[in-house]
């Protein structure tokens, strides 16, 4: 058991990501920010510090994903009013670290951060889009990516 101390430093006021030296700002990209980027934002705000910031965007702008909304409901989690958006409609330009989810994000990515000094990731992640059949079956699709993401999340997080 270790003994703790009711001495209080300045560190102690900092939140863990910058504790940590986690990053403290992140981006994650994919497609059309419509399923993986979105769930991966979500996941990883609930799971770090509210000092940290975390955003999402597509390198296009797609649609809204009800199946996405539904899988995130399981968790406790929304999307609220949040719509997708891409790359250029970001209000901020600068992360410490961009994990991309799609190899068009990866490619997109690595070409627009080139000079900068910038971390990226690339976290391969399957597109539940590509499955047919009943919607249970697409549902454990969309799962399927919400348990990796959040798997992958508390595995580079934790």
């Amino acid at each position: 058991m270790i003994a703790s101390e009711d001495v209080s430093s300045p560190a102690e006021d900092v939140d863990p990501p910058l504790k940590l030296g986690l990053p403290s700002s992140i981006l994650f990209v994919c497609g059309k920010n419509s399923i993986r980027s979105p769930m991966a934002e979500l996941l990883t705000r609930r799971m770090l510090s509210k000092s940290a910031y975390i955003a999402s965007a597509g390198v296009k702008k797609g649609e809204r994903d009800p199946f996405v909304d539904a899988v995130l409901a399981e968790e406790g989690i929304s999307l609220d009013n949040r719509q997708p958006r891409n790359l250029d409609e970001l209000e901020d330009g600068y992360f410490d670290l961009i994990i991309t989810l799609t190899p068009l994000a990866h490619h997109t990515v690595l070409e627009k951060m080139r000079g900068f000094s910038v971390d990226v990731e690339y976290w391969p992640t399957p597109d539940p889009t590509l499955l047919t059949g009943s919607r249970e079956q697409i549902l454990v699709a969309y799962r399927d990516v919400r348990d990796r993401l959040k798997k992958q999340i508390e595995q580079r997080f934790a």
